[in-house]
């Protein structure tokens, strides 16, 4: 069976072989018959159709791919032809020589046919590595041809036939991996030539016309002929039309589509026509995809609502902006017309609300929260010394100022000057220590000073401040000093009997609070919850937190009685003196704090100081508030002139008309409607005018929209109007 295999790709490979003979053939097909029918353990049905794989695979790898690796272009496309048509011979011969497979065991087995393995198997190995430069090859071919080179279309048709083939029935394979391609390089090639074209009739024109002809024959005839004929069908081509060319962020093409269609009358109206669609469904697609899980929100806590999904929102708003920003100034040279379809794009976006809240509500709670979290962060790194210098701190206020306006960073502003004048304090106050060694006080101790009105606001706490830390009253008697133990960081030396060993609490809000309860079993070996509570001042919910963080938590530095994983009021501490661990250093945990939450209310209390000092500066400069009453009148008389509208999702909620209705037509038509009233009350009994009410005016007054009434019509009743006024006064 082997040499019968062997045999075969010598004859493929045109090396001197005998033809097969019917003898040979009939010995080859005996051999695996009988291989097949003998009893188990003897029958190698199983091992031939894993040979026959094997055959293709090992001819495909050693022969086949090699001699296609070394061949490029055209070269490449008459061996990939020569290749196809040697495999399709083997495996029509092979599958002859193991026909009783096909017959009996695949039928059996349920697996693969013959022919099929033998087609995979190219399919695979040399289609597979190979189909990305052989489109690329015949794509170019074309491109000569277009350009008026002889080629080999016999060559072509054979490539493009081994796509079809190993689709094996189906056109995937030629669909998906060479005519996608091939319709998309014709779109270019074509844009390219009609700008080609263009441009040579210009220089024609500047060459040897005169220049009163190049308007005529590149606008008139040119243009009209390449562009205006078929722009609607250039536009709405499915792989290389407008709508593809977006989807697919082709911006070279969206450039040349804008200088070609920008020659011809009106050719740029239906291409921002197709941009405002594609970024509106863009748009509406991400407003979907995020609408579940804001509305999923509406049913959480209240103190919650504002979460991680209105940040993605409002986030991708922005990018969508910025990126179809880019291709208007880019690709459409910001052209007014490109201008408007986007922002019309996204006003139709904005304006429908996503999940019950408006889209100014979620661009307030996104620019709210944006600002509370820039302070805090800015604290943190300032306060616990991660930032990298003041230099870069002020660089990055600068821009934000830059783009928020000086009354967002002033107090980010302010916090950098605090600690530059706290660092002048730490000096003066190691000074103060070094010219009084009987006040100090025995450890390193380092203070800073915030001013209230730039730092966030600080849970403060009612403890006693030691004479030493005196020096800042006496230097400063118009201000109060706050210490704000939360903002603290310790490091402590805790004896255990196995060795010593160094705490470091640095967890933001309780590190004092650690620090100074572990230090009150220096001089108390046994103390109680209600004891630690009284000695350090602090309240119920943040004794429980240090003493679990120290008793119950990772690092147990306290023993507990009762030993239970919780605290109570009851219980009794002692210190740990056996406390070890393998290292020498250690951070003590803390139990997290949510303050996502505090966040969050800290921006809904400042909304309402700006809502307050709003209706104060209002009521001050009006000084009467007319009734309510009155006002609902007139929202309601203007909702009837179509000056306001009521909101369709939320009908309690006014809004403004479209900017539509301010147009000059869309006036007269108001004004008209104004006048005929005026017209019918001040004439009210003649004949004519009661002819006037019921044939004229009532039809036109019951028009609701503007667009409903014609210029012209407006224009005649206005004539009318002239008229019967004309009569009345003879």
């Amino acid at each position: 069976m082997q040499k019968g295999i062997t045999k075969l790709k010598n004859i493929l490979e045109g090396l001197p072989e005998p033809q097969f003979s019917s003898e040979d053939y009939m010995m080859l097909y005996t051999t695996i018959y009988n291989m097949c029918t003998q009893k188990p353990p003897h029958d190698y049905s199983q091992q031939l159709y894993d040979k026959y794989r094997e055959s293709f695979e090992e001819y495909i790898t050693s022969t086949v791919l090699p001699s296609l690796r070394e061949k490029h272009d055209e070269f490449m496309l008459r061996e990939l032809v020569k290749r196809w048509a040697n495999h399709k011979v083997m495996v029509r011969w092979l599958s002859r020589f193991f026909y009783y497979l096909d017959r009996y065991f695949i039928a059996r087995r349920s697996l693969p046919p013959l022919n099929e393995v033998g087609l995979t198997c190219f399919r695979e190995l040399v289609y597979q590595e190979l189909n990305a430069k052989v489109r690329d090859a015949v794509i170019s071919l074309i491109d000569q041809e277009r350009e008026g080179e002889q080629i080999d279309r016999a060559l072509l048709k054979n490539v493009l036939d081994i796509f079809v083939e190993i689709g094996m029935g189906q056109m995937d394979y030629y669909e998906n991996d060479f005519e996608a391609a091939m319709l998309k390089a014709t779109a270019a090639y074509y844009s390219r030539k009609a700008e080609e074209c263009l441009k040579r009739e210009k220089d024609r024109v500047s060459h040897y016309m005169h220049s009163s002809s190049e308007p005529k024959l590149l606008e008139v005839k040119v243009q009209h002929e390449l562009l205006a004929v078929c722009a609607t069908r250039l536009l709405d081509k499915e792989h290389s039309g407008c709508h593809a060319l977006l989807r697919d962020d082709k911006v070279e093409d969206l450039s040349r589509m804008f200088r070609l269609f920008s020659k011809i009358p009106r050719g740029l109206e239906p291409v921002s026509s197709i941009f405002k669609q594609h970024v509106t469904a863009e748009a509406q697609l991400w407003s979907n995809m995020l609408r579940m899980p804001l509305a999923a929100r509406r049913f959480a806590d209240k103190k919650d609502m504002v979460g991680m999904q209105e940040q993605v929102f409002v986030r991708k708003v922005i990018e969508l902006h910025d990126k179809y920003l880019a291709y208007v100034n880019d690709c459409f040279q910001n052209h007014t017309l490109f201008h408007k379809a986007l922002k019309e794009a996204f006003e139709v976006f904005c304006n429908k609300g996503v999940a019950g809240s408006s889209s100014a509500e979620l661009l307030a709670t996104f620019c709210d929260i944006f600002s509370r979290k820039v302070e805090e962060k800015l604290a943190r790194r300032l306060l616990f010394d991660k930032s990298a210098n003041d230099d870069h701190e002020r660089s990055i206020l600068t821009k934000l100022k830059q783009q928020c306006g000086g009354q967002f960073t002033s107090k980010m502003e302010g916090m950098v000057t605090d600690l530059t004048l706290a660092r002048e304090n730490q000096t003066n106050f190691e000074e103060y220590l070094s010219n009084n060694p009987n006040v100090n006080p025995g450890i390193d101790l380092t203070v800073t000073v915030l001013t209230t009105g730039f730092w966030p606001s600080y849970k403060s706490f009612d403890l006693n401040l030691p004479a030493e830390m005196g020096l800042l009253s006496d230097e400063n008697q118009h201000r109060k000093l706050t210490w704000i133990y939360s903002l603290g960081t310790c490091n402590l030396i805790g004896k255990f009997e196995p060795k010593t060993m160094e705490l470091i609490v640095t967890t933001y809000q309780l590190s004092w609070f650690v620090g100074s309860a572990l230090l009150l079993f220096n001089s108390s070996d046994r103390l109680s919850y209600s004891e630690i509570m009284t000695q350090l001042n602090l309240t119920d919910d943040d004794v429980v937190r240090l003493l679990h963080s120290l008793s119950c938590a990772k690092y147990k530095i306290l023993n507990k009685e009762p030993s239970t994983k919780t605290i109570s009021s009851t219980d009794h501490f002692e210190f740990n003196s056996k406390f070890t661990d393998k290292m020498r250093r250690i951070k003590i945990p803390l139990p997290p704090v949510d303050e996502k939450k505090k966040v969050i209310e800290d921006v809904d209390k400042d909304r309402r100081y700006a809502i307050d000092a709003s209706i104060v500066r209002i009521m001050k400069s009006r000084k009467v508030l007319p009734d309510f009453k009155a006002i609902k009148k007139r929202i309601e008389d203007l909702i009837t002139r179509d000056y306001l509208e009521r909101d369709k999702e939320n009908p309690t909620y006014s809004v403004d008309c479209p900017p539509k209705m301010t147009s000059p037509s869309n006036r007269l038509f108001q004004r008209t409607k104004m006048e005929l009233v005026s017209v019918h009350s001040k004439h009210e009994g003649f004949q004519e005018v009661d002819y006037f009410k019921e044939y004229i005016m009532e039809p036109f007054c019951n028009k609701r929209r503007p667009q409903s009434a014609t210029v012209e019509e407006i224009t005649d009743i206005r004539a009318r109007i002239s008229s019967l006024k004309d009569a009345m006064a003879r």
